[in-house]
């Protein structure tokens, strides 16, 4: 099916814009109609150029949606009019021609979660259960409300991941200009002023020479580095879409030093958090472990969960299996068997969600200031060494005409 950008007028005479799927622009028409919209322009969108990274929706866009919506919901509005009123006020063009799509789909008859599918990559799968769920139990206001909450929670999340990477990488990239300046402008301009000053590479320091002869190499063989790089990152990258090797980078992710451990608090966080809210919004057990291992991120925990999943299909509890799976604490599978035997499991899995994203708080804060004075000394260290190297022949020289 392709997509269309269509403009009809209502009866009351307002002018609406949309985007709807259909197999023909004659197949638009029809179904405006059939809304009793007069179509004014239809147009098949091309997707040949229209490039987009992600979903093209932010978390804090998809967040504001939510919370609106249950305030509306919550106030009486009809489904329709909510979706309206979020359209028109939507700046992000994307998200409000989607909303729009949405809200045609809802008025052909489509369940709200059934319209919210058409658009995966802004409305998840957890996302889509979860108004399922709400649609089905008559609490989608309050579904939603509690889906914002979790929505926040896991930006929060993610965004104290990122913010602790960024620091970092600035400072190894700008680490990796420096060296190559270094290496390919500043080290040959000092060997030609030594050669002009008649020092032969043999009468120079032998840090000197190291580096010379570093810098020579670097800047004679860079067309081959730099293909050596782009193989190595394509390899990688080729490896990393084949499940056996997604399962190899996958574990040893987990099992890095000091990196690990701040991975599995996450990875804790975000089931808990997960199967506690689909929980406590009426989705069932299975469904719910499905939608979590889906979306865990990681191979090695995504396979945990599936065993986990099977087992309880076969009428076995919960704790047991997650313990023969080996891919959370055991505090946390002793806890999730005290949360079934009290009948509170999600309220347990929201204790133990919270208490894991303060770990995680707590655990990225350390690890920024570990890595901070590391990175500090190690591209210090590097320079320092470059410029002792150049500068100690110039030293030497000095102390020669100082002697004669």
């Amino acid at each position: 099916m392709a997509e269309f950008a269509w403009e009809a007028r209502a009866r009351s005479g307002e002018l609406r814009k949309g985007v709807m799927e259909a197999d023909t622009e004659d197949a638009v028409n029809a179904k405006l109609r059939q809304q009793q919209l007069n179509p004014v322009k239809v147009k098949k969108r091309t997707k040949g150029w229209n490039i987009q990274f992600g979903s093209g929706v932010s978390t804090k866009e998809l967040v504001t949606f939510t919370r609106l919506f249950s305030t509306m919901v919550d106030a009486g509005l009809p489904l329709v009019q909510c979706l309206d009123i979020l359209a028109s006020q939507q700046k992000n063009k994307v998200f409000g021609n989607a909303l729009r799509d949405v809200k045609a789909s809802v008025e052909q008859g489509a369940t709200f979660s059934d319209s919210l599918r058409r658009h995966p990559k802004i409305f998840d799968e957890l996302f889509v259960n979860l108004v399922q769920a709400g649609e089905v139990g008559g609490i989608l206001d309050a579904i939603m409300s509690r889906l914002s909450v979790y929505l926040e929670k896991r930006a929060k999340l993610l965004g104290q991941v990122r913010g602790a990477l960024v620091y970092p990488s600035i400072v190894i990239l700008v680490a990796v200009g420096v060296m190559t300046i270094l290496l390919t402008f500043v080290i040959p301009a000092f060997e030609g002023m030594f050669k002009d000053f008649g020092g032969g590479k043999a009468q120079l320091p032998k840090l000197t020479q190291i580096m010379i002869s570093l810098s020579n190499g670097f800047v004679s063989y860079s067309p081959f580095i730099v293909v050596g790089l782009i193989a190595l990152v394509s390899a990688v990258s080729y490896s990393y879409r084949q499940p056996k090797g997604k399962y190899f980078w996958h574990r040893l992710m987990l099992n890095i030093p000091v990196i690990g451990p701040v991975l599995r608090k996450i990875a804790v966080a975000r089931f808990t958090r997960t199967l506690g809210t689909l929980l406590q919004s009426g989705v069932p057990i299975l469904d719910a472990l499905e939608i979590c291992a889906k979306t865990s991120g990681n191979v090695l925990i995504e396979d945990g969960i599936m065993h986990v999943r099977r087992k309880i299909s076969e009428g076995k509890n919960m704790a047991d299996p997650l313990l023969e799976a080996k891919v959370f604490p055991d505090m946390v599978v002793q806890m999730i068997a005290v949360g079934e035997q009290t009948g509170a499991l999600d309220q347990m899995l929201n204790k133990i969600a919270d208490f894991y994203e303060e770990e995680t708080d707590i655990a990225v804060a350390a690890l920024t200031s570990m890595i901070e004075p590391i990175l500090m000394v190690g591209v210090g260290g590097m320079v320092g060494v470059v410029l002792a190297a150049m500068y100690l022949p110039i030293f030497d020289l000095a102390g020669n005409i100082k002697g004669d």
